[in-house]
């Protein structure tokens, strides 16, 4: 089959030379493309000082276009008076010859000075394709300017089951493309990413070159943030500010025209000769098949080299389809190449070691791009975590929300799974809470941030993503802080999906961690949305006493003293001493006690007395929303006793019920990051 294809395209590469040898002109003229304009109404007279000083401007930038991609200049009237002072600047596209930005500055300006809306307006600023011209009246150098703006997208709509990973692919790149530019002395960059094996995403980025690298970034992260609103699930886009643009598309636009390309010229070339002639065809006709004959060999070595390539990624879809089946295509587009990882942590050192989960270890990484990333890496001794691997990719792929962890991606093949995350600076909740060096980082403001946070994320989860999504292990150490102290909920092997109609679900399989699984399923595995519930309420409880429900993760130890604890200062009417000491007096008062009830609330023994996530969030979110008054939590069903006795007890209270259970209990340990 391949050597068919292979056939195939060479005969494709032979009509096409034959075609190009016989083509009736050479057609390789250099074009600009105007794009929008904007003028404003604000308009000098006719033949004022300022108007004879923006044409001179004007023939300044356009003569200064035949030496450089970017000129600024200032032209003072004769009186130097600021009123007529004309600031202007032109910018070319970085990759694109000085022929070609000469060309497009002298459109630009020849149609400022003509056309009739601009002619004579103070502030003017013209978009092509491959440049940008404006002049002011008022200075405008090194500052940031996003007003006006133009967006412009392509028609085609990406496949409607790759959209989400389209996007986030989308975002990770474009914003490395902007990082590149803005630290670039041009400030300009492009790059191409693979999405699948046929599609090239290809990215731009560019700013006025006089703009210092932090306003460059601020410019670009602007016009990235208008990218979805202009252009989401569309295969290109670009949007564009006065100080910068970018732009993507699924096929290369940029570096096509090079210094080497012939300049348009008056006199056409000669028409080939006809079937008739002789003999002054005859040395073009040679020189053509000397082309050809140079030019096959390197084509058809191209082909070969892609055919095996093509190989090389058969079998890794192979692999893929192995794992996946059905789903490969949907995270085809994610997955890295081993080799990749392994540079980025320095073949797994132990220096880049950052954390130890129950499946495996968690290290960080630098791609080649200098994005930091986090590396989830599956024990390859143990067969446990083989199916939380594929569901965490299946299903955190299709999830995206500030307060969930980024999945940019995976690596698979017959001996290493892994799985990589936006690197997230802070640990994880944890620490803050109980690592005594770290006691005096978590105010109260803070705590509240995160526990709004920490609702949102799992709200979302439950309510607002395309799958109703029960996470199953919510515990602190599994909840990520970034730079900013904002949560983001990780670690999603052990979640599991309920269809949008469906509230509860069943396993035999009890996974999780002691002190945050819910009384109904750490006893007949039901789980369900107020199974997550739970366990956001005990957060919340440690989240504001500072204090372990669990006396450790290596012991299984449940410290019932703190579910007793709070309810004893609830019922005493003495809330606030709960309250983590280290906080001392800096607090709400009102905004403790609404958490003291809600995490009550949560932790009710049974589920339909819990409130949901969507009702908690309006708790939160406004304090004059009356809460209802929780009921004393009596069940403990790990009260001191260890995991096997724990199970036993599953067992018997379900014996009637349910078949007996498998507990598997996740223990996790983050270090410093």
């Amino acid at each position: 089959m391949a050597s068919n294809s292979f056939m195939l395209v060479f005969l494709c590469v032979l009509v096409t030379l034959f075609n190009f040898a016989t083509t009736t002109k050479a057609q390789n003229v250099d074009q600009v493309y105007f794009v929008s304009q904007s003028c404003s109404a604000n308009k000098t007279t006719a033949n004022s000082a300022y108007e004879k000083n923006l044409k001179t401007l004007l023939s300044s930038l356009s003569s200064n276009a035949t030496t450089t991609l970017f000129y600024n200049n200032t032209v003072l009237g004769s009186t130097n008076t600021t009123s007529d002072t004309v600031y202007g600047l032109f910018m070319c596209r970085g990759d694109i010859p000085l022929r070609l930005c000469k060309e497009c500055v002298a459109n630009a300006t020849q149609k400022l000075s003509s056309d009739q809306s601009c002619s004579l307006s103070k502030q003017a600023v013209m978009w092509y394709a491959e440049c940008i011209v404006r002049y002011s009246n008022v200075g405008f150098f090194s500052t940031v300017s996003t007003s006006p703006e133009y967006s412009l997208y392509n028609p085609n709509d990406i496949t409607d089951n790759s959209t989400n990973s389209f996007m986030n692919f989308l975002s990770n790149t474009i914003n490395q493309t902007a990082e590149a530019a803005a630290n670039s002395a041009k400030r300009f960059s492009t790059k191409e990413a693979n999405l699948s094996q046929s599609q090239t995403l290809y990215c731009l980025a560019q700013c006025t070159e006089d703009l210092p690298p932090q306003n460059c970034t601020t410019c670009l992260a602007q016009a990235i943030r208008e990218l979805p609103i202009c252009c989401y699930a569309k295969q290109g886009g670009r949007v564009g500010f006065p100080s910068c643009n970018v732009w993507y598309e699924l096929y290369p636009f940029y570096g096509l025209i090079t210094d080497q390309t012939p300049s348009p010229t008056s006199t056409p070339l000669p028409p080939p000769p006809s079937s008739s002639s002789s003999g002054k065809g005859q040395p073009r006709n040679i020189i053509l098949i000397l082309t050809s004959s140079i030019t096959l060999p390197g084509i058809l070595f191209t082909f070969y080299y892609y055919f095996i390539r093509r190989k090389a990624k058969k079998n890794n879809k192979t692999i893929l389809r192995k794992n996946f089946g059905h789903e490969t295509s949907t995270i085809e587009s994610l997955q890295f190449n081993l080799a990749i990882i392994e540079t980025a942590t320095n073949n797994f050192s132990h220096e880049n070691k950052i954390g130890k989960g129950g499946f495996g270890e968690v290290y960080k990484g630098i791609l080649i791009d200098g994005r930091p990333i986090a590396i989830k890496r599956l024990s390859r001794n143990s067969k446990q975590g083989v199916e939380e691997f594929k569901n965490e990719v299946l299903l955190i792929a299709k999830l995206q929300h500030r307060n969930l962890v980024t999945f940019i991606g995976f690596s698979l093949d017959q001996q290493e799974k892994i799985l990589i995350y936006e690197y997230v600076p802070n640990k994880s909740l944890d620490f803050f809470l109980f690592d005594t060096k770290l006691e005096n980082v978590l105010s109260w403001s803070k705590r509240y941030k995160i526990i709004r946070g920490i609702a949102q994320g799992i709200q979302y989860l439950h309510e607002h993503s395309r799958l109703k999504v029960i996470h199953r292990d919510l515990k602190p150490s599994n909840v990520l802080l970034d730079e900013n102290m904002n949560p983001k909920i990780s670690d999603f092997g052990l979640a599991r999906i309920v269809e949008i109609d469906k509230e509860k679900g069943s396993t035999k399989r009890i996974i999780g961690t002691y002190g945050y699984m819910s009384p109904e399923y750490c006893m007949f595995g039901h789980f369900s949305e107020k199974s997550d519930v739970y366990s956001f309420g005990v957060m919340v409880l440690e989240i504001i006493s500072g204090r372990k429900n669990i006396d450790s993760y290596e012991s299984h130890q449940v410290n019932d003293g703190l579910r007793n604890f709070v309810w004893r200062h609830w019922m005493d009417e003495t809330p606030l001493n709960i309250l983590d000491p280290k906080l001392k007096e800096n607090y709400s008062n009102i905004e403790v006690i609404r958490c003291i009830q809600i995490g009550l609330l949560c932790i009710q023994d049974y589920s339909e007395d819990r409130p949901t996530m969507m009702t908690i969030a309006s708790y939160l979110s406004s304090h004059s929303v009356e809460l209802p008054s929780p009921r004393e939590p009596k069940f403990f069903l790990y009260h001191r006793i260890d995991p096997i006795a724990a199970h036993a007890s599953s067992r018997q209270l379900a014996n009637n019920s349910l078949p007996s259970s498998i507990n598997e209990i996740s223990i996790s340990k983050f270090y410093p990051r």
